[in-house]
């Protein structure tokens, strides 16, 4: 599936005059098989041996791009403070532990474009984008701190 991810995500920035240069390529096919949101630093680190010339601020200019072309969104970490970059081909969810700072997607039937239709009603605003986030503690935290789930 990520093959086919890739392909569309390039027709997608080849169709709105973005050019595709090695370096954009590589680092956008590293966002979609990656799921760890990873850094600017975590992407360089993880492709600076690969072929291409690629310096960090290649890294930082091509997620501004991917960002502002829709196909990747900035996550905030309160963990380390760092930016966190992930690909939004497929809209997803995220969960976000407040204790270590972890992010896992999460995949669902509901979906983004009816939320935004419904908020475009309501508001009368052109909704551009949708990102949402659950915050709490991740298993792993749950045990550490000793947390249990309270029925709501």
């Amino acid at each position: 599936m990520t093959d086919k991810n890739l392909e569309q995500a390039l027709d997608i920035l080849k169709d709105r005059g973005v050019r595709i240069t090695p370096q954009r390529k590589v680092i956008l096919e590293y966002l979609v098989t990656q799921h760890n949101h990873p850094s600017v630093e975590q992407i360089f680190n993880g492709i600076k041996d690969g072929s291409v010339g690629l310096g960090i601020a290649t890294v930082y200019n091509t997620l501004q791009i991917l960002v502002a072309q829709k196909l990747v969104i900035e996550l905030s970490n309160g963990d380390d403070g760092k930016m966190r970059y992930d690909y939004f081909g497929i809209p997803h969810y995220h969960a976000i532990c407040l204790n270590c700072g972890k992010i896992t997607d999460i995949f669902t039937e509901l979906t983004f474009h009816e939320a935004e239709r419904e908020a475009e009603q309501k508001s009368g605003y052109l909704i551009e984008s949708t990102h949402v986030e659950t915050h709490g503690y991740c298993p792993e935290c749950q045990i550490k701190l000793g947390l249990t789930k309270i029925n709501k």
